[in-house]
């Protein structure tokens, strides 16, 4: 009899339809069955091993919350016998309202030997709360912007495993190694029991950053020569990527977009997939512009582009840039698409556009010395710099900086431009607001950089100090001396705190109705008895290692509630 390995996951709903994707122990049929009458089958698919599905659902009302449940073979799976959460619904978002809870970097348990303090979960902790009041208002998608697994940072749990399997002596050590080491990571985050419950009746979109991968992914050139002169690194990014088609992407398409994509089609047609889905993530390795990651969901008047800024990079020091042609062409598509249509844009990238103004002048003047305006011996201390530092974000891009900048002035300026353009993103563990000003324009639209992570991360002190720093008026002074010196071209526009920095495991949580807009950021916190429901290792209080478990062991703490209201409006 096949059983439910991993999930269900609410992955894409709309008005009438939806997706939901498991893994089973052996090939079948998964269905999923509505109270209402409204169903969908599908076949698994098998890759390395494992049988995944994702099942379209078709039938269904908008703004309706309807239970569902999970059959493989015709044998209900899900929900579990006894479970003590409320039964899942397969929830179609209501176009008047739509509430969008974002965040991004989430260990699903710290990694072996971990010294700092990690504090409760925000998402497990959300989870929690909805479970426990009926009455609440869940999100109507999560967006998760990046670093949803650590391949190279794992758990006492995994890295027992990979020492089991393979040893722990010869690279990559205790970081993943293949395809089969990353299905323990998804295991891991995703059979938490209130993390399971939470993605089983919440739609969610998703976006990979660099430790889904490797920290710094794609930071340079001469880094990406590096790895790929190694002997694991190979086999890591296939099974990386891979494993982020399964898990991750396949979920961000629409069925009619599944429908019609030809890789899903191929792997569904042979009996194992594996070889098929290997060679395109060898061609997303090798030719990258030949393969989009990024996608785009609209709720009724509320458009979410999601945009890869990791894999789709021109590395070449002549023509570095964030997006490859195709793939900025695409994102332009999108957000010019916006305009005349859309009451919101938000515009989901893991790593933020505006930063902390010292870190955005620092990654600036190490990206002028790196393409050699100071010379030969500035580049190379620049390169050895820009790997030690981690400085690869939008700022770190120039031209591509200013080219969203750009972007995202045009999408909010003139008539039928949205009421707010937002950009969200994760990566930096700390959250805040930052306003962009220009001199010699005035947008029609509200546009903020808001930031949030980590969801279940270490911070630090000195992260809190030197982002606290970045944003100081001497920060900003030693970023204009720094300026300077890499002869950098000025920008023609600032941008100004609005709220933060805050640290913490957090969620931002945005309420668009009509044109108008509200955001809460909240920080997860221990309960009076001073626990977060891990163990003293960090592992789950059942022993498996798979995130922090116990309902009601934390609580959400609003930091931060604002409207957000375009210019003029106020």
């Amino acid at each position: 009899m096949a059983e439910l390995r991993l999930g269900p996951l609410l992955r894409y709903a709309d008005g009438e339809s939806a997706t939901v994707w498991v893994e089973a122990s052996r090939p079948c049929t998964a269905e999923v069955r509505c109270a209402s009458g409204a169903r969908g089958t599908a076949r698994t698919f098998q890759i390395a091993g494992h049988h995944y599905a994702i099942v379209p659902v078709t039938g269904l009302a908008p703004g309706r919350a309807e239970t569902y449940e999970v059959l493989l073979d015709g044998t209900a799976v899900w929900p579990l016998p006894g479970s003590p959460f409320p039964p899942s619904v397969l929830r179609t978002p209501d176009p008047e309202t739509v509430r969008v809870t974002f965040g991004s970097c989430r260990w699903a348990a710290p990694p072996a030997g971990g010294k700092d303090p990690v504090g409760p979960d925000a998402l497990d902790t959300l989870a929690a709360g909805l479970a426990a009041d009926p009455d609440s208002e869940p999100p109507d998608v999560l967006l998760l912007l990046g670093d949803q697994v650590y391949a190279d940072e794992t758990s006492d749990a995994i890295s027992d495993r990979i020492a089991a399997r393979r040893g722990l002596d010869d690279p990559p050590g205790s970081q993943v190694a293949d395809y089969e080491e990353y299905t323990w990571l998804y295991r891991q985050s995703w059979l938490d029991p209130e993390i399971r419950w939470l993605l089983s009746t919440v739609p969610s979109l998703m976006v990979f950053d660099d430790h889904d991968l490797i920290d710094d992914w794609n930071t340079s050139a001469a880094w990406l020569t590096g790895m790929r002169a190694t002997t694991w690194w190979r086999e890591r990014l296939l099974g990386g990527l891979m494993a982020y088609w399964v898990h991750q992407h396949l979920g961000n398409l629409s069925p009619a977009e599944l429908a019609a994509d030809p890789l899903y089609a191929a792997v569904c047609a042979t009996p194992d997939g594996t070889d098929v889905l290997r060679a395109y993530a060898a061609q997303a390795d090798t030719h990258p512009e030949t393969v989009r990651w990024s996608h785009r969901r609209d709720f009724g008047r509320v458009r979410v582009v999601m945009v890869d800024s990791r894999a789709a990079r021109v590395l070449d020091e002549d023509g570095r840039a964030m997006l490859d042609p195709a793939e900025a062409e695409w994102f332009e598509e999108q957000v010019r698409g916006a305009r005349d249509g859309c009451d919101h844009l938000l515009i989901g990238t893991s790593l933020p556009w505006l930063l902390p103004r010292l870190v955005h002048d620092a990654e600036t003047w190490n990206a002028q010395l790196c393409r050699g305006v100071r010379g030969d011996r500035w580049a190379r201390f620049g390169e050895r710099l820009r790997q030690k530092a981690d400085l690869e974000h939008w700022s770190a891009f120039p031209e591509s900086f200013r080219a969203l900048a750009d972007l995202v002035a045009e999408a909010a300026t003139g008539p039928g431009a949205p009421a707010g353009v937002y950009v969200l993103s994760g990566d930096v563990h700390h959250g805040y607001l930052a306003e962009p000003v220009w001199p010699d324009r005035s947008p029609d639209a509200r546009i903020l950089q808001l930031t949030c992570s980590p969801v279940h991360n270490s911070v630090p002190l000195s992260i809190r100090l030197g982002f606290r720093f970045g944003w100081s008026r001497p920060g900003r002074a030693l970023g204009r001396l720094l300026l300077r010196h890499g002869r950098a071209a000025p920008l023609g526009f600032e941008w100004r705190r609005r709220g933060g920095p805050w640290f913490g495991n957090q969620l931002m949580t945005l309420t668009l109705r009509g044109r108008s807009a509200s955001l809460r950021v909240v920080r997860a916190l221990p309960d009076e008895t001073g626990t977060d429901g891990t163990g003293a290792d960090g592992t789950g209080t059942d022993g498996t290692g798979t995130g922090t478990g116990g309902t009601g062991a934390a609580r959400l703490e609003t930091v931060r509630e604002s409207t957000l209201t375009p210019p003029g409006e106020a």
